[in-house]
């Protein structure tokens, strides 16, 4: 029989098993729920070296995991900006049991948005990054949201009408997507509501669901909004509105001076008189003022007014003025024509009044009715002032005449019309020395060539903007491209017409041709010619196997000769030289026939006045820029020469240059490729299956040996462009040599 000390030694040992067993399934202090969700995050996100956090379990609030922060054994915000993550999101995410704060912005975080965030959760930051699909109707399960920013995305389709129950969310971000589709009504019930930008998408549609909202801040520029502007919008503290087709004038008030619309938020002109009330008052209070008797009055005061104009007039015949004193007067009635006066909205043939406040002109040259004498000298004006500023007429002089024993009062003149040419280039083509295939279209026009710039139109976006499939009447197809405006290269007509003649005047047969540009209602918008088999991004990628037929080696190597072409140009022939900065994949346009055409060159100007977060999320996570470049933040024609150099790797591979779900030692294309080109056994195998083994072992390896002097980390041992060229065409088919040379080659000779 066992004794007492053995029972003990033994049931000591039992509970010590249970505890061993029991050490790998437990999280520590953190709960587990929320041990899960993290694990889950860390796995969707790619298992990004972020200090602490590791793959399965761990116990994230009292281990330091980065960013993360917790109330006792809960996780309550997650905030890693600007950490150079990639993958998704994941569908685990509702797991978490108090999650209040998500801040993943300046990431290159890809997928959709979550449907099932958590409803917990009150400030959500997912700006900058890669998300795309639509914004998920599921948002109406976050009553509790405070602060939503989805801005700088790929984000598509309509707002979802799921804004009823988010009466607490105060800050709303959706600007620089491609969002379409109206306002939803469901967005007036924000009642909180103060801070709104939607600036730089495709909305549609008016304003009024937002008039009864209490915002300090609205941004809805560059959208397509039209419409009369509510009145009580102009009360907002910082409203933007540049940038939209609004389409309708607001009409003066009968007042003589109306009150700046500012001061109140009823006191901006409307379009219509307010209807009376029985008792004798409109709506906004004041009583009704033209009586038959009023009138009557009025008539014989005008009567009165002619025969003085009439006195005056012939009084100023007989006597006239002196040549000095014409000249003082002349000029004089010129610089009333200059002096600032308040915005007007741009409409074609539209009554214009006198005196409003805070409405848009759309930053087009205002064409007026004035004496021969005035227009003569207003053509000196530089259009750059005229731009900002409208034409009005001079006020006349006010003759005050007491009629109160009349009971009647002088009635306001008829409003001036001002007829509007929106269609004016601000410089003439013989300055900006635009070839005569470059031509000016209309914002109308492109409207109607696009259909209005919606989501069926749409060919593929960038940093820089969207484009999109335009059908010209006679059958003809261009690619409009919208550019993103926030560029202070944009801000003015005279910068961006500068841009348009450089782009202009770059000819050659692998650069994707300018046809033309748009300059109209504070829109930024490049014509180029239309590509039909889509970019080389997609054709490597695709999963269509016919596609994939057709990209046979030799059509690779004719393909990475194209873009070496254009690029050569760029570098080495065309004057100025000229640094592409975002040369991808995406970048490279294919015709009928599959040749290469290099889009978007000579837009290295916008690329380096984008935003940090911008240029993070589009091109150091899709690693086509060398790492030298994005850290000096210099980029020169090795910058070009390295990222030409992945997009060979990419030809060759058929794999994507920075891909999430492959091991983490694979994600980065050259880090994975750089030290196994010069292996003859691993070479082979890294070769796109898709080729499936039509090409020689000796035109691989040389293909192997340009990309392995282009991705070099030093970049002055990067060759120029002149040189690729020659040893693209020494890897052509003896045909396709015949006659050949490098185009610098041509141009130094």
């Amino acid at each position: 029989m066992m004794g007492n000390d053995s029972l003990k030694i033994l049931a000591l040992a039992f509970v010590v098993s249970l505890f061993i067993t029991r050490v790998p399934f437990s999280h520590g202090y953190t709960y587990d729920p929320d041990v899960y969700a993290i694990n889950n995050l860390y796995a969707a996100l790619g298992y990004p070296p972020l200090p602490g956090w590791i793959p399965n379990g761990g116990d994230p609030c009292t281990e330091n995991w980065q960013g993360v922060g917790c109330a006792l054994s809960n996780i309550t915000s997650i905030v890693l900006p600007a950490a150079n993550l990639g993958g998704q999101l994941g569908d685990k995410l509702n797991n978490f049991s108090s999650l209040i704060k998500i801040d993943l912005s300046n990431n290159h975080i890809g997928g959709s948005i979550p449907s099932n965030l958590p409803a917990t959760v009150q400030q959500l930051y997912l700006s900058a990054n890669l998300f795309a699909g639509s914004i998920p109707s599921s948002l109406s399960t976050l009553s509790l949201l405070t602060a939503l920013s989805l801005n700088n995305n790929l984000l598509t389709g309509e707002l979802p009408d799921s804004f009823q129950t988010l009466s607490s969310l105060t800050n709303l971000n959706l600007a620089f997507n491609n969002l379409t589709g109206g306002l939803p009504p469901s967005l007036g019930s924000c009642s909180s509501l103060s801070t709104l930008d939607i600036q730089n998408n495709q909305l549609i549609g008016i304003l009024d669901v937002l008039q009864d909202l209490r915002l300090q801040e609205l941004n809805i520029e560059n959208n397509l909004f039209s419409g009369p502007v509510p009145v009580k919008l102009y009360s907002i503290p910082n409203f933007k509105r540049d940038g939209n087709p609004f389409n309708t004038s607001i009409a003066p008030s009968p007042s003589s001076s109306p009150p700046p619309p500012s001061s109140t938020a009823d006191s901006a002109p409307s379009g219509e008189t307010p209807p009376p009330t029985q008792d004798g008052t409109h709506a906004d209070g004041a009583k009704i003022f033209w009586t038959t008797g009023k009138i009557v009055g009025g008539a014989i005061v005008g009567v009165a007014l002619c025969a003085i104009c009439v006195l005056s007039v012939t009084f100023c015949v007989s006597c006239p003025c002196k040549p000095e004193e014409d000249k003082i007067a002349k000029r004089q009635e010129i610089d009333s024509y200059k002096a600032p006066t308040e915005k007007a909205t741009v409409q074609d043939n539209m009554t214009q009044p006198p005196c409003i406040a805070k409405t848009e002109f759309s930053n087009q040259v205002a064409k007026t009715k004035v004496p021969n004498r005035i227009s003569e000298d207003l053509d000196e004006v530089d259009q750059k002032d005229v731009v900002s500023k409208e034409v009005l007429r001079k006020p006349q002089e006010r003759h005050e005449i007491d009629m109160t024993g009349m009971g009647a009062m002088l009635m306001p003149p008829p409003v001036e019309k001002v007829v509007v040419n929106p269609i004016v280039r601000p410089r003439s083509p013989k300055k900006l020395k635009l070839p005569s295939s470059v031509e000016a279209f209309t914002v109308a026009t492109l409207q109607q060539y696009t259909n209005s710039f919606r989501q069926k139109s749409l060919i593929g976006g960038g940093m820089l903007g969207n484009v999109y499939r335009a059908e010209v009447p006679g059958g003809k197809v261009l690619a409009v491209k919208k550019l993103d405006v926030s560029s202070p290269v944009l801000q003015s007509d005279e910068a961006f017409l500068d841009l348009v003649s450089a782009i202009g005047n770059l000819q050659h047969q692998n650069i994707v041709k300018l046809e033309g540009y748009c300059v109209e209602h504070g829109q930024r918008l490049l014509v180029y010619e239309y590509c039909s088999n889509g970019t080389l991004y997609e054709a490597i990628h695709s999963d269509d196997p016919e596609f994939n037929k057709k990209l046979s080696w030799n059509s690779r190597i004719r393909m990475a000769l194209g873009i070496a072409r254009a690029l050569e140009y760029l570098h080495e022939v065309c004057q100025p030289h000229v640094v592409h900065r975002n040369l991808k994949s995406a970048n490279v346009l294919l015709d009928d026939e599959l040749l290469a055409h290099v889009s978007d060159c000579g837009l290295a100007p916008l690329i380096a006045t984008a935003s940090v977060s911008q240029l993070s999320g589009h091109l150091q996570s899709l690693s086509y820029c060398d790492p030298q470049s994005i850290q000096s933040d210099t980029y020169t024609p090795q910058s070009d020469v390295y990222s030409f150099g992945v997009v060979m790797l990419e030809l060759l591979t058929g794999r994507k240059p920075n891909d999430s779900l492959r091991p983490r030692g694979e994600q980065s294309l050259v880090d994975w490729a750089r030290h196994q080109l010069h292996d003859f056994t691993s070479l082979q195998k890294m070769v796109d299956p898709c080729l499936g083994g039509t090409y020689t072992l000796k035109s691989i390896s040389k293909f192997a040996d340009i990309i392995s002097l282009c991705v070099q980390e030093d970049p002055s041992f990067r060759p120029p462009m002149s040189d690729i060229v020659q040893q693209l065409l020494d890897m052509m088919p003896s045909r396709r040599r015949d006659g050949e040379s490098s185009y610098a080659s041509k141009a130094n000779s």
